[in-house]
């Protein structure tokens, strides 16, 4: 069998980061020789926080393209107490998003089997939350426009710029019609806020709409304002499928989503850039989790989750019942009851890690 090695920049970063890359490469490397038509080729990036306090920066100079040689970014999180928030994001990953023409976030979300979800109507009925977030991922309220005027003194100015052009908006509403087109229910809710936000957001449901014309028949769509978005998708999750909304809307909406189906500890992201120009990256949504880090607790789940997604991403298709006999694993380890803290067990990462590779090499080997 011939065998395709795939080149991945690992960006372990801060925290618990550290822990959920290493248990990703594990399983990774596990599932590929249990498949053995693929192999990975990891090449760690010590771009901390740490890092940064040492030398004054987080990535160097030609960061861009020594990741751009790359087949695809795995990412481990961002952010410590030492360095203000608005930093470590801007100097990192948000700069990685934007060169590397990531402008899709997707994150898939729903309750994985003995999962324990928090509300009773979802834990009765799981199959009503199963719902695609695509979040615009290049401009909207994270564009980075605006600045601070007398900043030092008591009559300091801050202004923050959302940016919506029609090309940004038009690509996103694109990729989230053809995600629903692909999906069983073919349903597409948009999320806006422009009763309030009377220009970008005006823009963002015109483009909509018209390319919603391309779908007639094709994919039932609806429209819902952000803060009613989040009553419904606990009251009503079953009345949704794929979710399009901007950038800092489709962030919080997601971590709602996550909370929802159990744990944020296993949700996934994927940074695409659908032009296939660029690698694209793939990150556990959790964050660093500085008062866990170092403790061996973290719960890899997610970032096996984002891992199966990479593997998506880069098979184009040919592996897809791969990434999904790997997320069998991970939904068998836990229905054993080998889970950690916030999902109810007491595993430590490495047990979950070690158990999740067992059960590949016995699906994959089997199969």
């Amino acid at each position: 069998m011939s065998s395709t090695t795939y080149k991945i920049a690992a960006i372990p970063g801060d925290g618990i980061g550290v822990d959920i890359t290493d248990a990703a490469s594990q399983v990774l490397n596990t599932l590929a020789q249990a498949h053995g038509g693929f192999s990975f080729d990891f090449m760690t990036f010590d771009w901390s926080s740490k890092k940064y306090l040492e030398r004054g920066w987080y990535m160097p100079e030609d960061g861009m393209a020594q990741l751009k040689k790359h087949d695809a970014i795995y990412f481990g999180a961002v952010g410590w107490p030492d360095v203000p928030d608005h930093i470590s994001l801007w100097s990192l990953i948000l700069p990685i998003r934007t060169s590397m023409n990531q402008y899709v976030n997707v994150r898939p979300t729903r309750i994985l089997k003995s999962v324990t979800a928090p509300l009773a109507q979802l834990q009765k009925n799981r199959k009503d939350l199963d719902w695609v977030i695509i979040r615009e991922n290049s401009e909207g309220e994270y564009a980075g426009q605006g600045g601070i005027t007398h900043g030092h003194g008591p009559n300091a100015i801050a202004t923050e710029l959302a940016i919506f052009t029609r090309v940004g908006i038009e690509r996103i509403m694109r990729f989230a019609f053809e995600t629903a087109k692909l999906r069983p229910r073919k349903k597409l809710t948009m999320v806006t806020k422009s009763n309030a936000q009377r220009h970008g957001m005006v823009l963002w449901d015109k483009v909509f709409y018209e390319v919603a014309k391309e779908y007639e028949g094709v994919v039932e769509w609806d429209k819902m304002l952000v803060d009613a978005m989040t009553v419904r998708m606990v009251n009503k999750p079953e009345s949704m499928d794929t979710i399009v909304a901007t950038n800092l809307h489709a962030d919080i909406l997601s971590d709602l989503a996550a909370a929802l189906a159990g744990s944020i500890g296993i949700a996934p992201s994927s940074n695409l850039d659908p032009t296939r120009s660029c690698p694209s990256m793939f990150e556990p949504i959790h964050g660093s989790a500085p008062d866990i880090a170092g403790k061996g607790i973290a719960n890899p789940v997610g970032a096996f989750w984002s891992a199966a997604e990479m593997v998506r991403w880069l098979g184009k298709g040919d592996l897809d019942k791969t990434a999904d006999q790997l997320m069998e694993a991970i939904e068998n380890v836990s229905e054993n009851g080998i889970r950690t803290r916030d999902m109810g067990g007491e595993s430590s990462t490495k047990e979950v890690t070690d158990a999740v590779c067992k059960e590949i090499e016995a699906i994959v080997g089997k199969k």
